[in-house]
């Protein structure tokens, strides 16, 4: 879409044969909700999304440790809303919003296999059924994930390393859930071994919940079938609040994916070519933001394209430089609250204090520099 705006003609290569609703939330923060919003898909999403009025922080205990505003204190702030949306629904926005726009061709079941790429043009190859699909254009840009096939043609070899715990994710009607679960809140439990992330989706028809813990499940996938015993395992019943582990134990069926971490690479673009999103920079889940910084990418690199329409290969080189080190950032914080997440007890009782001390509105404050990030002006193709 950020590219279409601009007078480009785009292919889009998805590997599904269809387009399924993923069974999932996500968050959207100002610095992504401003450029979806930018890219007119506000009308869409604010018709199914809910605006979190907080962050509530709660020691596995149950004790509250803090509540960091959001809802109209973060969109005054920052001048985009905090939202909660189903993945599917995102999904069908940008698939709506796509189909709508001349400049925009989605091609469904295509898997890219290889490319060979120029300064300013590229040959595609990709796999469609039993045949081999061919196609020159000016750029590519890869947003083939973690595991990804273009990161490995560029040359970079390396290997998503696995940090030793895994995620487990499910849906709660609303219904069934407590009632203080049911308000627009994103609640965060903090436990040694584990750490909880809820919040309502689908118009607030669904509560999401995740559950990361320590695991030694090393799985590719991002689906693999889980029980609930496995789930309620990780959360041990003398260490955990009761009514966290009532709406843990709603769901009968779980999906579970194990994490996986990618070191930074100085650059990610080869020639015509350049990767975006987890395909770039993989986010761990500790920030909430790997959507977000592929939303961020693709605002920016329309921009660089559009500034250097006959060199694609100068302005992915741009581009890489203009987003790596607030990646990078985001890469290292997400981590380091992976860590701040998963303490020990003494550690956990310190990072209690330091948050109780800091308070909700001063909490916020330290995500400025993260949430009231702007894309680059946008503007046609010159």
């Amino acid at each position: 879409m950020a590219l279409a705006r601009r007078g480009f003609r785009v292919t889009v290569l998805e590997q599904a044969a269809r387009l399924e609703e993923p069974g999932a939330g996500i968050q959207l923060s100002p610095n992504a909700s401003r450029i979806l919003i930018d890219l007119g898909l506000g009308g869409r999403l604010r018709a199914c999304a809910i605006v979190p009025e907080g962050l509530r922080v709660l020691a596995a205990s149950g004790r509250e440790i803090v509540r960091m505003p959001l809802g109209a204190a973060a969109e005054q702030r920052y001048g985009a809303p905090y939202w909660l949306v189903h993945r599917g629904d995102l999904q069908a926005a940008l698939a709506g919003a796509a189909a709508a726009n001349l400049n925009v061709s989605l091609r469904l079941g295509m898997r890219l296999e290889d490319f060979a790429a120029l300064d300013n043009s590229i040959s595609v190859s990709a796999q469609v059924g039993g045949a081999i699909w061919h196609e020159r254009a000016e750029a590519l840009l890869a947003a083939d994930g973690l595991w990804s096939v273009a990161r490995a043609r560029m040359g970079f070899r390396d290997t998503p390393r696995f940090v030793g715990r895994s995620a487990w994710r499910a849906l709660v009607p609303v219904a069934m859930a407590p009632p203080e679960f049911r308000e627009p809140v994103v609640h965060l439990w903090l436990g040694g071994e584990a750490h909880v992330v809820h919040y309502p989706i689908k118009g607030g028809s669904l509560v999401n919940v995740v559950v990361i813990a320590e695991d030694q499940w090393q799985g590719t996938g991002w689906s693999a079938p889980a029980s609930r015993a496995e789930v309620m395992g990780r959360l041990p019943a003398g260490r955990w609040a009761s009514r966290a582990l009532a709406l843990i134990s709603l769901p009968d069926h779980w999906l579970k994916w194990a994490l996986y971490d990618r070191g930074p690479l100085s650059t990610w673009s080869y020639k015509a070519a350049a990767l975006i999103g987890d395909a770039a920079h993989p986010m761990l889940p500790y920030l909430a933001q790997g959507a977000a910084m592929a939303i961020e990418d693709a605002a920016v690199a329309a921009h660089c394209l559009a500034q250097s329409p006959d060199d694609a290969a100068a302005a992915w080189r741009r581009y890489c430089a203009l987003r790596r080190p607030r990646t990078r950032k985001v890469q290292r914080l997400a981590a380091r609250n992976g860590a701040r997440y998963h303490r020990g007890a003494l550690a956990a009782a310190l990072r209690n204090v330091a948050m109780r001390s800091l308070g909700g509105a001063r909490l916020l404050q330290h995500y400025d520099w993260l949430y009231d990030w702007r894309p680059p002006p946008g503007g046609a193709r010159p």
